[in-house]
């Protein structure tokens, strides 16, 4: 339980789309205009959640090969992840906020989000720790998973408040940027371990 719940506060840590756009809407619009985007990211993640849970973990929990294909898959897009962020260059990896946000905003981008998916998917069939006892494994894992959400995307919100204020120097944002890759890498080592650990009937 305590390695899943690392590897949500990692997995979450690190930017996607969601958290990039969540920390550039802090940037443009402030802290309270955008806890309507954030509200909608909410649910879309759990919008992605249960369309894994309700269909795919199930799938997953019964053919072996598919659930580590698509292990791999998930893997491999965050490693994808860890490299784009690392060479972002002088520029903290944000994403532009070109909208105002919004509740339907949020929700629409969790539910075309890649990463979404991959986190959830790694989330779900990756890190066992309960595997005579699934319906509360994945309740607990569900609890988990909201519980750090929610601080750390409002945190996220605030760094980008905090950051447009600032002016800081090229080293330091690409510090930064290496900071989060790492990050992420600890993610696909914490995905890989779990992955490989003898599960028990």
């Amino acid at each position: 339980m305590l390695t899943f719940a690392t590897a949500v506060i990692l997995l979450i840590l690190t930017p996607g789309p969601g958290v990039m756009t969540t920390a550039g809407f802090g940037a443009a619009y402030g802290f309270r205009p955008s806890l309507r985007y954030v509200l909608g990211l909410f649910i879309g993640t759990n919008l992605v959640l249960l369309a894994v849970v309700s269909g795919l973990a199930a799938i997953l929990m019964s053919i072996p090969w598919l659930r580590t294909v698509l292990m791999l898959v998930s893997v491999s897009y965050l490693l994808y992840l860890a490299v784009r962020i690392a060479t972002a260059g002088a520029r903290v990896a944000f994403m532009e906020a070109r909208v105002p946000p919004g509740i339907t905003g949020g929700v629409l981008l969790q539910v075309i989000n890649p990463k979404a998916y991959a986190v959830n998917t790694s989330l779900m069939t990756g890190f066992s720790y309960a595997p005579d006892a699934q319906v509360f494994e994945l309740a607990s894992k569900v609890l988990i998973l909201n519980a750090i959400w929610i601080p750390i995307h409002l945190a996220w919100l605030w760094a980008g408040v905090s950051l447009h204020r600032l002016d800081l120097s090229e080293r330091t944002h690409h510090r930064i940027n290496i900071a989060m890759a790492l990050a992420l890498l600890g993610v696909v080592a914490l995905a890989m371990w779990s992955a490989t650990r003898p599960h028990h009937p």
